[in-house]
């Protein structure tokens, strides 16, 4: 739910419920009843639909968090009274940067710029829901020609710390997200991302893990064992096509994958994040999940 006891009155006003709203949350007998494992796993969807999310049974959904940025007060309020009147909130946001001109590894490097960005973009998604905030955001850190290696990391490690601070302040985790090497040359694997969670060294920093990501690279998914104090979320797609899942059959690995998951204890998020609809495959999926968790 929105903090909005934190919040200054005038401004907490601007996100009351209406009737309206408050009415339209309570009328859930038309919803699929969400789907939880008995390990408490919630399953979402990377996406800003509430409702087609609610109505196919998902758990939450997980917009990107530059599209909430971007929005004006106007369209951020009408958007915050759209989850509202959802029976289900936005649990995560990815895509944590897109603008062009925000980076975090380089020459052109403001932190200033990215902590002024940071803060009103993090105090919107924590207002939705949120409870983590995942940094893929592949074209603000990828090592530009010429740079070292060594600085790169440093300016990851410096930018990591800074936005923990801020996560911290609104009690959300910066989790940072490995990509395949196609998309970014730092960070590409879940043991890199842990490696650098280890060298931060702040509380409100973790990783997730990405299954199309960890197959693209061939990672181990011992992985999950390995880093299951530090892994707050998992990004889910069908390798084959980067697509919903729909059936175990599709993929040898996702058994194994599972199995390491289930071992961990694992009790947060997993958030399909690839092609697809609702309505061609909101219902597979969700009995995806729902046999995955409850087989392996």
């Amino acid at each position: 739910m929105c903090c909005l006891m934190s919040m200054p009155i005038a401004e907490a006003s601007k996100f009351m419920i209406t009737r309206r709203t408050l009415l339209a949350s309570l009328a859930v007998s038309p919803f699929i009843t969400p789907f939880k494992s008995a390990e408490g796993i919630k399953i979402g969807v990377c996406t800003r639909d509430s409702a087609s999310a609610a109505k196919y049974g998902f758990d939450y959904i997980e917009p990107a968090a530059a599209e909430i940025a971007a929005m004006s007060e106007d369209e951020f309020r009408d958007y915050s009274e759209e989850v509202l009147a959802s029976p289900i909130r936005c649990r995560a946001f990815n895509s944590l940067i897109r603008r062009p001109d925000l980076k975090v590894v380089g020459n052109e490097v403001s932190l200033s710029m990215l902590r002024d960005y940071l803060e009103p973009c993090m105090s919107r998604c924590r207002r939705l829901g949120a409870s983590v905030v995942v940094w893929g955001s592949a074209g603000s850190r990828n090592v530009p020609e010429g740079l070292s290696r060594r600085h790169a990391n440093e300016q990851i490690v410096e930018f990591l710390r800074m936005g923990g601070d801020i996560a911290r302040q609104h009690d959300l985790v910066l989790a940072i997200e490995p990509l395949r090497h196609q998309e970014s040359n730092i960070v590409s694997t879940g043991a890199e991302a842990l490696e650098m969670v280890r060298s931060v060294k702040h509380p409100n920093v973790r990783m997730i893990i990405d299954y199309y990501h960890l197959r693209e690279e061939n990672e181990d998914p011992k992985i999950l064992k390995i880093g299951q104090k530090e892994i707050v979320h998992i990004h889910f797609a069908n390798p084959h096509g980067r697509v919903w899942p729909r059936d175990l059959a599709e993929d040898d690995h996702y058994s194994e994958f599972f199995r390491y998951l289930k071992s961990t204890g694992y009790s947060g998020g997993i958030s399909i994040e690839g092609k697809g609809t609702f309505e061609t495959d909101g219902a597979a999926s969700r009995a995806f999940f729902k046999s995955a968790l409850a087989s392996s």
